[in-house]
Parts: C-alpha cells; sequence; structure tokens
C-alpha cells in the first residue's frame, strides 16, 4: 500500500480534526437530547432505540437502525473498506464494492458523506442487537453436541462490537459519538459503583481505550459551599469529563482541555476538545 503522509497543518485542518467520545448515563437523564446541542445540518443520528421521541423538534436526519448487521453495513458505507481485512470479509474491498452496487442510485454514500457527526444511540442496544445475531451463528452452538454455545455467542458478540466500533472510529473526518446506559450496581458489601450497561464484558472494557474521550452524565445539584455533588433527584444535568473524579464515574479526557464537569453541550465540548474554544483551569465547580 502507499503510505500517506498527514501534516500537522492537516491533521489540524477540519477535514481531519476529529474526535470520538462515549457519553454514559442513567435511564431518563437526558443523553439523547444532547443532540440539540450540534449541528442539525451536520449530524446524523444511528437510532438503534426507536428513542427519537425526546428530540422530534429536532431538524437533523436520523437512520433506524433494527439489527447489527444493518449496522455493520451503515459502518461499512462511512468507513469504506479495511486494507488490514481479508477481501471478502464484511469490512473488506468486495463486500465494501457490492454494497456501494447494493445502495447506488438511493444517494445514501452522499448523505453519510455529507456528514461530520455520527451520533449512535444506542451502544446499549447496539451490543443487544449483536447479541441476537451472535445467537444464530455457527460459533453460539457447540460442534459436539449442536446444542447452544452461550459462551461461544458472547465471544463473538464482543469480537463483532469491538471491529464495528473500530472501524467506525477510524473514518476519515468523522466525529463519532457513542451513547449508553450507565448502570448504578451495589455489591454484596454495600458498595456502589457506576458501570457502562452492555451484553457481555469484552465492549465495555474494551470500549475506553477505542475512543478519544469518555464522559458521564449525572444529575448534580450544590453543596454549601456552591461546589457540585452528585443528586439523583436534581434537575441540573453536567457532563463529568476527568477520571479520578471524586463520585467515582467513568471518564477520560485525551485531550486534557476538559474540567471535571462541564455543561451539556456537545457542540461546546467538541469545540473545546479541538482547540477551537478557550479553556481555562480544569476545577470540580
Amino acid at each position: 500500500m502507499a503510505f500517506r503522509i498527514i501534516t500537522a497543518d492537516e491533521r489540524l485542518s477540519a477535514a481531519e480534526n476529529k474526535t470520538s467520545l462515549a457519553i454514559f448515563g442513567p435511564p431518563g437523564v437526558g443523553k439523547t437530547t444532547l443532540l440539540k446541542s450540534l449541528p442539525a445540518e451536520d449530524t446524523v443520528c444511528l437510532d438503534l432505540e426507536a428513542g427519537m421521541k425526546s428530540v422530534q423538534d429536532w431538524r437533523g436526519d436520523s437512520i433506524p437502525v433494527r439489527s447489527f448487521t444493518d449496522f455493520r453495513d451503515l459502518v461499512v458505507l462511512i468507513g469504506g473498506h479495511d486494507p488490514a481485512q481479508h477481501p471478502q470479509s464484511w469490512y473488506g474491498a468486495e463486500y465494501h464494492a457490492w454494497l456501494q452496487q447494493q445502495y447506488l442510485g438511493t444517494g445514501i454514500e452522499d448523505f453519510l458523506a455529507r456528514k461530520r457527526i455520527v451520533f449512535v444511540d444506542s451502544i446499549t442496544d447496539l451490543t443487544r442487537q449483536a447479541m441476537a445475531y451472535a445467537r444464530q451463528q455457527p460459533e453460539a452452538f457447540s460442534e459436539r453436541t449442536g446444542k447452544p454455545d452461550v459462551r461461544g455467542a458472547y465471544g463473538l458478540l464482543g469480537r463483532e462490537v469491538i471491529q464495528a466500533l473500530k472501524h467506525l472510529q477510524h473514518a476519515r473526518g468523522k466525529t463519532v459519538i457513542f451513547v449508553g446506559v450507565l448502570e448504578k450496581v451495589t455489591d454484596e458489601f454495600g458498595a456502589t459503583t457506576w458501570q457502562p450497561q452492555m451484553e457481555g464484558t469484552k465492549a465495555g472494557r474494551e470500549l475506553p481505550g477505542i475512543v478519544d474521550q469518555v464522559v458521564s452524565m449525572q444529575l448534580f445539584g450544590r453543596d454549601a459551599k456552591g461546589d457540585w455533588t452528585l443528586d439523583e433527584t436534581s434537575a441540573e444535568r453536567r457532563l463529568v469529563c476527568r477520571s479520578g473524579n471524586p463520585w467515582g464515574l467513568p471518564a477520560k479526557d485525551r485531550s486534557g482541555r476538559l474540567d471535571t464537569t462541564e455543561a451539556p453541550d456537545l457542540g461546546a465540548l467538541i469545540a473545546k476538545i479541538d482547540g477551537r474554544a478557550p479553556a481555562h483551569p480544569a476545577t470540580t465547580s
């Protein structure tokens, strides 16, 4: 293959300056409504959970996705083929060319090419669709007995989801936002942790290493000093953006530009990550 050198100016250009985010929050916190803070003309929502009711007045475009295979096809159309894959694999050159022929004249490729932001709602439902797909594949059945093999299904689920997410994350010029459910887990000793809700463990374990930013969306109040405090009964939403935060919420800031919490405005957040907005010293307030 021919190597392509990307200069510093190209890397910082609008065409190449992209990011990938995973945003997790409890049900009902308003994750999908974050769409309203993104430029409608530049954004497409891949709607896996039929959850657009809360943003029915949003002027952007969405694509309903009912199965994992449909999601995988969209990922290939968005990201093109992977030169590291066998040409006849799902992400190979031959399958990509076949998909292009299938959708020739529909305008879907041109439509996806115009969208620089891909909002995946939600990754939790994606893993459920992937599990339904995995259970039907040969790997999900024992070669010896022919009976369902749950371990085989979960293994295939993890591989398929991670490969799809990586392929989408590598799409040139695309900012990709994965939204998922944040689950409160209390162990037998009464200790509470917050974890992304997904089928299987592989996707949840590897996703933070794939994306640039991990953000938790939660409800907050103010304490007597005026500092933010986690309060599930409050109506104030905040995005928790840094690891080691006082609330033990999943977060990672690879850009180094974000405060511990930020306002629930994805447009402003992405501008700050990309260095297009003024940053100020990180605080918890």
